[in-house]
């Protein structure tokens, strides 16, 4: 019945896809829960034309393909970025940035991992909190119980470091502009409330899987409860792009400080 609600609204829907990947790993480590949010004392300021954000992509940090960026070449990233003044966004604060074309500063970035591998735990996240920078975790949520990434106890201790927010990488990660419109609706809508359930939060934003949807996707995941949605177009975001199609900027590895540094600011 609610799907045929839906067929109503979204008749005459036209295809558009696009494209990209994943991988894996494993360890353990312990960190420290704080439940302390990070926060800031600076001003938002509303900007007249479209603001353009870097969304960095990354997946596994890690050696082994393109998809695996080394925790040496991370931890330099992040470094730089922490030198050069950035402000790392949250999923909330980047969903406020977009939805009001507003910035807490100038120089602002949003860092995402898609699919939630257990080295995002055992990496990444030393390097984050050793920079005291925020990231987030675009997870599929049927991967809990799978070798090599992060389990339910290891997503609750991140968020609880303050640093890390998790959102929608659909359920299964599958290729969401080949299902049905149901199939589809129960990708976005489940991870979701996964999501929304066991960290007791509203899930803002999805990341679609290897970066493929249609037109059908981009209004399922508006009808979902999702404020933006993250493709694998390469480039800097805004809101030009529409709020459910925004482009992103992958880091691959073997990339120098200086051609990081220049994604960044150019895409």
């Amino acid at each position: 019945m609610f799907l045929g609600g839906i067929l109503f609204l979204l008749g005459g829907c036209t295809q558009k896809s696009t494209t990209k990947k994943s991988s894996s790993t494993h360890s353990s480590r312990v960190i420290h829960k704080t439940n302390k949010k990070r926060t800031t004392t600076a001003t938002w300021h509303h900007y007249q034309q479209p603001i353009e954000l870097p969304i960095l992509m990354y997946h596994s940090i890690s050696s082994g393909n393109s998809l695996r960026v080394p925790p040496e070449q991370f931890a330099n990233e992040m470094a730089a970025l922490k030198q050069a003044g950035y402000y790392t966004l949250s999923a909330s604060q980047a969903v406020r940035a977009f939805k009001t074309n507003s910035l807490p500063q100038e120089k602002c970035v949003w860092i995402t991992l898609d699919d939630g591998y257990e080295d995002n735990y055992s990496a990444a996240l030393p390097t984050l909190e050793k920079y005291h920078l925020q990231a987030t975790i675009n997870y599929i949520t049927s991967f809990q119980s799978r070798s090599g990434y992060i389990t339910h106890s290891q997503l609750e201790q991140m968020q609880h470091t303050g640093l890390i927010s998790f959102t929608s990488h659909t359920v299964n990660h599958l290729d969401l502009n080949e299902l049905t419109m149901k199939e589809q609706w129960q990708e976005l809508e489940q991870s979701k409330k996964t999501l929304d359930l066991q960290l007791n939060q509203n899930t803002q934003v999805v990341a679609y899987p290897a970066g493929r949807y249609n037109q059908l996707t981009l209004q399922l995941a508006e009808k979902s409860g999702y404020e933006i949605g993250l493709t694998t177009h390469q480039g800097l975001a805004n809101n030009r792009q529409g709020l459910f199609a925004l482009d992103r900027i992958r880091i691959t590895p073997g990339l120098s400080t200086a051609q990081f540094m220049y994604l960044i600011a150019n895409g």
